[in-house]
C-alpha cells in the first residue's frame, strides 16, 4: 500500500510542477494514451520492480489508487502541505500582500491572494498562498474575502505593516470600507496597468491607430505564410552568421531582434518590442 502510495504521489508531484494535465481523453484499457497521470505511473511501473508488483493492475481494482477523486486528494494534500510550508517560512514576520481579481473561463470572479515578504538570508521572497470566488467586488466583499483566508492560516492583517499593493482592485482603496484599517498599510497601484491605460489611449489617436493596424497586418502577412517564415529564418541565419564573422556589428537597435514579437493585451512592453 506505501509503495502504491508513494508512486501516485510521485506522479502527482511531477504533473503538479509541471503544470500538466493529469486526465485524459480515453483513459479506458483499450486506449493507446490514458492521459497523462497514468501514461506516467505505466512508466514508472516499467522503469521499478517494486512499483510493477503492486500498481494497476497487479493491484485490486478498488486499492489501485488511480480514481479522480484520489488524484484531487493528493492535489490538495499537496496544495495544504506548500501552504504550510510559506505560512512557516513567513513566521511572524511583517508582510505586504499582492491581491488581483481574474475572472476564469466559466466567468466566475476570483480573487487571487500573494503574500511579499523578506526572510531570514533578507532576499524578497514572493509565495501565492490562495485563489478565492467572491461573489462581489466590493469593498467590504473583498475585504470579508481576505480576512477569512487569513483567518484559514492564522495570518492578520496587523502584520501587513510595509505595503499592501493591490494590482486592478481598485474598489480596496477605499479609506472605511477597503483594508486601510491598518494605518502601515498603503495602497499601491499596480503601475504596468497605468502604462496599459496609456497604450489603449495613444492608440485613439489616429496616427497611432494607423501604425498599429499597419503593424499587425504585416505580422499576419508574414506568420500565416511558411515561405515568408521560412524567408524571415533564412535571413535569421544569415544575420548570425554575418556576426560570428563580424560582418555586422551588434549593440543597442543594431541587428538585436532577429524575430516578430506579437504584442500582447497585458504586457504593455510588448508593444515596443513588436515596433
Amino acid at each position: 500500500h506505501q509503495t502504491r502510495m508513494h508512486a501516485s504521489v510521485d506522479c502527482v508531484r511531477f504533473l503538479l510542477r509541471q503544470g500538466m494535465a493529469f486526465r485524459g481523453y480515453d483513459e479506458s484499457e483499450n486506449s493507446k494514451n490514458q492521459g497523462n497521470f497514468l501514461e506516467l505511473l505505466k512508466f514508472l511501473e516499467n522503469h521499478n520492480e517494486d512499483i510493477n508488483n503492486v500498481t494497476l493492475y497487479n493491484a485490486l481494482e478498488n486499492q489501485q489508487m488511480t480514481a479522480p477523486e484520489i488524484q484531487k486528494d493528493i492535489v490538495n494534500a499537496s496544495a495544504i502541505e506548500t501552504t504550510n510550508d510559506i505560512i512557516n517560512e513567513l513566521g511572524n514576520d511583517l508582510f505586504s500582500i499582492l491581491v488581483d481579481e481574474a475572472r476564469d473561463i466559466s466567468s466566475k470572479e476570483q480573487m487571487a491572494v500573494a503574500l511579499r515578504f523578506v526572510n531570514r538570508a533578507w532576499c524578497v521572497i514572493e509565495r501565492f498562498i490562495g485563489i478565492m470566488h467572491v461573489l462581489s467586488t466590493t469593498p467590504l466583499s473583498l475585504k470579508m474575502a481576505i480576512k477569512a483566508l487569513f483567518s484559514k492560516y492564522g495570518l492578520s492583517l496587523s502584520s501587513i505593516r510595509v505595503t499592501t499593493r493591490i494590482p486592478s482592485s481598485s474598489n480596496m482603496r477605499g479609506e472605511f470600507g477597503g483594508l486601510k484599517e491598518n494605518k502601515s498599510a498603503h495602497y499601491i497601484h499596480y503601475f504596468a496597468h497605468q502604462l496599459l491605460a496609456l497604450v489603449a489611449t495613444a492608440k485613439n489617436h489616429v496616427h497611432v491607430a494607423l501604425l498599429c493596424n499597419i503593424v499587425t497586418n504585416l505580422l499576419n502577412i508574414v506568420e500565416t505564410s511558411c515561405k515568408r517564415r521560412d524567408q524571415l529564418d533564412k535571413h535569421a541565419k544569415h544575420v548570425f552568421k554575418e556576426l560570428e564573422n563580424n560582418g555586422l556589428v551588434t549593440g543597442k537597435c543594431l541587428n538585436q531582434e532577429i524575430g516578430l514579437k506579437r504584442p500582447g493585451d497585458t504586457r504593455w512592453g510588448s508593444h515596443y518590442g513588436t515596433l
